[in-house]
C-alpha cells in the first residue's frame, strides 16, 4: 500500500494503540529466563536495503550516505537505548566508538551486526541495574535527609564515569520510587513489594526481547537521523497502522508511547472519553491501571501493547488510571476514571453552539462558535451545514476554534478555506524535486461573509495551520491565541514488501516526508507555524517547544508569493483590538492566575531534579492543593455561589470556565464594532 497523508502532530494512534517507534511491542510467544543472544534475521538485510533505497530515491530531504550520517545514527541509537543515561557508563560509550563510522556501510550492505552488538550490551547493563535496584530494596531509607535529590532529567548530562556513579543514580531512583508510593498512602513494606514486582517484571521483559526489537530500534535511529517525521514500522506496527486507517476500537481515546519504561500520553483523541472528561492530558504518565473493581495494577516497565490491552475493554465499562500529571511540579499520583466507549476517527466531528453575549458590546448579539477537532473527510460539508444553522439564529460573528487540532486532510483545509473566500490560492506545496503546486478554491462562492476570528494554540498544527494562515494572508479573519506548532510537511506511508516476496517473513513499512507546505504569501508553515494577530499569554516559548525542537526537522524557508488579492487592510483594526485586549487581560482575575502560573513555570522549567525529602514534598503538595482550593472559591464567589471546604465538595460543572474562549468572544465583539468585515470591501 502506498498512502499519501498529512500526518497529525503527536503519535499516530488506534484510539489507544500507538505506532510509536520508541515502543518495543514484538509478539513474544515464549520467554526465556536469561538474556537472549540476538542476531539479525534474514529478512532484515533486505528490509534495510529497501528502506535506504526508498529514502534516497523519494525523500524530500536529500542526504549522503557517509561517515557524517553514520555518526548521527550512532549517537541517536545510543540515546534511543539509554535516553536518560542510567545504564551505560563512559567506558561503555568509549568501547562503542569503534562502530561510530560503520552504520553507513551497514545500511548499504544490510549487515547490522554493529547495532546488534551494542544492543546486546544494553540488555546486559539493564539486567545488572535492575538486579541492583532489587538489592537496594533491602535497605532502610531516611526521607528526612536534607538536600537529597533525584535527578530525573539527565538527557544533557555526561555519561556516568563508572559503576559507582551509576549506583548513586539508582539509589536516587529507588528512593524516589519509594517516596512516590509512600506519598500515595502506601506503607514502606507495600511500596517495596510493588517495586520488587516492577523491577522483576522489567527483567522478564528483557528476556523476551527478540531480533525485530533491535532492528526496529536501529532503523528508527537511521530514519529519524534524516528527518523528524520519518520512521520505520515493524510488521506488527505496520499492521496496526492499517487497522487505524480502517477500524475503530473501544477504549478511552488516547495515543500512548513508551519512554524510559513509562507509558506517556502523547495525544488525546478528539471526541473520546478522555477528551470529554478533560482529566487526562498530553505528557501525563500512566503508572497504574485498574478495572471497576479490584486493585490498581502497577504498569511501570510494561510493554506498550500490554498496557493498551489492560486499558481497553468493552463499551460502557469503567477503567481507572493512576497518573503522574505531566504539568505537576509535585509529581503526585492522581486517580482518574473513565467509561470506555467506541472511538471512531470519523465521529470526531465539528460542533457548533451559540456563544451567549457576555459583554456590553455583546448585548443582544449572539456569536457562533464552531469547534473543529480535526480535518476529517467531510469536514467542509459539515461546517457548511453548521454555518447555515448559525445564520438562522441571527449571529453577529463566528469564532472558529482550532485549539488542539493536530491536522488531517489537506483537501479539507483547502475547501474549508473556500467557505470564507470566493476563490483563490490556499496553500502551496513543494515536492522534493522543487516543483510547486498551488491548491486553490475555485467555486466563486463565499458561504459566510461576516466577521470571523480563528482561535489557535501551540497544539494547532498542519492542516490547522494551512487554514489559519490562509485566513490571515487574505485578511479574512483575525487569528487569536498562541503561536502554532509549526508542522509544514507531508508524509507518505509505504509498505516494504513486494509481490514476489513469497514465503518470507514480513518486512514492515516506512513513513517518510515527500513535500513541504508554504503559505500563499510565500513563507513556510514549517518551524514558525502561524503567529496570531493577537497573542495570548503563554508559558510555552515557541523556540523551546513545537516542530522547531524536533531533531532533524526541516528548516523554515520561503518561496515566491502566489498571485492573490487580499481583502481590506485590517492592521488598524488589529491595533485597536490588541489595545482593548491588553487592557481587559490586566483586569481579568482568570488571566491573573495564568500570569502567575507562567511566572512559576518559568522559574521551575529548567529544574532537572526533585526533592527526596518527604516534608518538602508534602509541603509542595499542600501548597498546590491550597492554591487550587483558593482559586476555586474565588471563582465561586464571583459567580455568586457559596465557597467550599474541599475540592471533593465542588459540584459537577459548577465552574465551566474557559478564559481564552471568553476573551476570543470579546475580541470578536470588538471586531464587529470596528465594521471591518473584510469581505464586502474587497
Amino acid at each position: 500500500m502506498n498512502t499519501l497523508f498529512v500526518k497529525t502532530v503527536g503519535v499516530l494512534s488506534l484510539s489507544l494503540l500507538s505506532t510509536s517507534v520508541l515502543a518495543s511491542i514484538s509478539n513474544v510467544t515464549q520467554a526465556a529466563e536469561e538474556i537472549p543472544v540476538l542476531t539479525q534475521e534474514a529478512q532484515h538485510a533486505k528490509s534495510a536495503k529497501r528502506v535506504l533505497a526508498t529514502y534516497l530515491r523519494n525523500h524530500y530531504k536529500k542526504f549522503a550516505i557517509d561517515d557524517s550520517l553514520s555518526q548521527k545514527v550512532f549517537n541517536r541509537y545510543l540515546r534511543n537505548l539509554d535516553f536518560n543515561k542510567n545504564f551505560f557508563t563512559a567506558s561503555d560509550i568509549a568501547s562503542f566508538k569503534q562502530y561510530e563510522n560503520r552504520f553507513d556501510d551497514a545500511l548499504q550492505q544490510g549487515d547490522l551486526a554493529s547495532a546488534y552488538a551494542i544492543y546486546q550490551v544494553n540488555l546486559e547493563r539493564r539486567e545488572a541495574r535492575l538486579n541492583y535496584a532489587i538489592g537496594l530494596l533491602k535497605h532502610t531509607y531516611d526521607f528526612a535527609l536534607k538536600d537529597d535529590r533525584f535527578y530525573y532529567d539527565r538527557e544533557d548530562a555526561e555519561w556516568a564515569k563508572d559503576s559507582a556513579a551509576l549506583d548513586e543514580l539508582w539509589r536516587q531512583r529507588v528512593k524516589y520510587d519509594l517516596l512516590n508510593l509512600k506519598l500515595a498512602d502506601k506503607t514502606i513494606e507495600e511500596a517495596k513489594e510493588i517495586l520488587s514486582k516492577r523491577y522483576h517484571r522489567s527483567i522478564k521483559r528483557l528476556y523476551q526481547t527478540n531480533s525485530e526489537d533491535v532492528f526496529q530500534s536501529v532503523m528508527n535511529a537511521f530514519s529519524r537521523s534524516i528527518e523528524a517525521h520519518t520512521s520505520y514500522l515493524s510488521p506488527r506496527n505496520a499492521e496496526r497502522f492499517q487497522m487505524q486507517m480502517n477500524l475503530s476500537f473501544e477504549g478511552i481515546g488516547a495515543s500512548l508511547q513508551i519512554e524510559d519504561e513509562h507509558t506517556v500520553v502523547r495525544k488525546i483523541i478528539a471526541g473520546g472519553p478522555a477528551d470529554k472528561s478533560g482529566q487526562l492530558k498530553p505528557e501525563d504518565i500512566i503508572v497504574g491501571v485498574g478495572q471497576a473493581e479490584g486493585e490498581i495494577v502497577d504498569v511501570v516497565g510494561w510493554r506498550l501493547d500490554e498496557v493498551v490491552e489492560l486499558i481497553k475493554g468493552p463499551k460502557g465499562t469503567l477503567v481507572r488510571l493512576q497518573v503522574l500529571k505531566g504539568d505537576s511540579e509535585t509529581k503526585k499520583y492522581e486517580l482518574i476514571q473513565f467509561m470506555r466507549d467506541k472511538v471512531k476517527l470519523e465521529d470526531q466531528q465539528a460542533q457548533s453552539k451559540i456563544y451567549p453575549a457576555t459583554t456590553e458590546l455583546g448585548d443582544n448579539q449572539a456569536l457562533g462558535l464552531i469547534e473543529i477537532p480535526s480535518f476529517y473527510n467531510g469536514l467542509t460539508a459539515h461546517v457548511s451545514e453548521l454555518i447555515n444553522e448559525l445564520k438562522e439564529q441571527d449571529i453577529s460573528g463566528i469564532i472558529i476554534d482550532l485549539r488542539g487540532n493536530g491536522g488531517g486532510s489537506l483537501n479539507e483545509s483547502r475547501t474549508l478555506t473556500g467557505l470564507f473566500i470566493d476563490s483563490g490560492p490556499v496553500v502551496q506545496v513543494r515536492s522534493g524535486n522543487g516543483r510547486v503546486d498551488i491548491e486553490r478554491d475555485s467555486d466563486g462562492v463565499i458561504h459566510y461573509d461576516g466577521p470571523l476570528t480563528v482561535l489557535v494554540d501551540r497544539y494547532s498544527a498542519s492542516a490547522s495551520e494551512i487554514f489559519a494562515a490562509a485566513m490571515q494572508d487574505y485578511n479574512r479573519a483575525i487569528v487569536i491565541g498562541e503561536q502554532t506548532f509549526g508542522k509544514g510537511t507531508v508524509q507518505r506511508h509505504k509498505g516494504l514488501g513486494r509481490y514476489y516476496d513469497l514465503n518470507e517473513n514480513p518486512l514492515g513499512s516506512i513513513q517518510f516526508t515527500t513535500a513541504k507546505f508554504y503559505r500563499i504569501s510565500g513563507g513556510s508553515t514549517q518551524h514558525i507555524g502561524v503567529i496570531p494577530d493577537i497573542l495570548y499569554p503563554s508559558a510555552v516559548v515557541p523556540a523551546e517547544w513545537g516542530e522547531s525542537q524536533e531533531e532533524n526537522a526541516l528548516p523554515y524557508d520561503k518561496i515566491n508569493r502566489a498571485n492573490y488579492t487580499t481583502f481590506s487592510n485590517t492592521q488598524n483594526a488589529i491595533d485597536i483590538l490588541t489595545a482593548k485586549h491588553n487592557k481587559r487581560v490586566l483586569q481579568n482575575p482568570e488571566f491573573a492566575y495564568i500570569f502567575s502560573d507562567i511566572e512559576e513555570y518559568q522559574i521551575n522549567k529548567d529544574k532537572k531534579f526533585i526533592s527526596l525529602v518527604e516534608t518538602e514534598r508534602l509541603a509542595e503538595q499542600q501548597a498546590s492543593k491550597q492554591k487550587r482550593l483558593q482559586r476555586t472559591n474565588e471563582r465561586l464567589v464571583r459567580k455568586g455561589l457559596a465557597p467550599i471546604k474541599s475540592m471533593e465538595d465542588l459540584p459537577d460543572d459548577a465552574l465551566d470556565i474557559d478564559p481564552f474562549l471568553d476573551e476570543a468572544a470579546n475580541i470578536t465583539y470588538d471586531l464587529i464594532a470596528t465594521g471591518k468585515f473584510a469581505v464586502t470591501t474587497k
